[in-house]
């Protein structure tokens, strides 16, 4: 069992930045993939950003490519996703999740365990 708890959304004008932390409880955090995912008012959730298993690729949904990076502390059991440059439409919540598989990182439904969301809100 993976408990993830999710810190860091706000307020933030266009061209701004914030980073969300996703902290993880137990001690088997290094063989998860951990995966963001987001959820704007009227449309369904979509991948923003996640590692491989091994933990050495990153993926990025091509809205986000080139603004957002994650990186995760093993040492912290945490995730992080930077956010650079924010626009209106990244307007959203915003899940940490993390799987024990190797399926397609990009898919919500291959993921185990989910954080409680942290709303990100980018005004013009």
């Amino acid at each position: 069992q993976v408990q993830l708890v999710v810190s860091g959304g706000g307020l933030v004008q266009a061209g701004g930045s914030l980073r969300l932390s996703c902290a993880a409880s137990g001690r088997t955090f290094s063989s998860y993939a951990m995966g963001w995912f987001r959820q704007a008012p009227g449309k369904e959730r979509e991948f923003v950003a996640g590692f491989n298993m091994a933990g050495d690729t990153t993926y990025y949904g091509d809205s986000v490519k080139g603004r957002f990076t994650i990186s995760r502390d093993n040492a912290k059991n945490t995730v992080y996703l930077q956010m650079n440059s924010l626009k209106p439409e990244d307007t959203a919540v915003y899940y940490c999740a993390a799987r024990k598989t190797r399926a397609n990182v990009k898919d919500e439904v291959n993921y185990d365990y989910w954080g409680q969301g942290t709303q990100v809100t980018v005004s013009s």
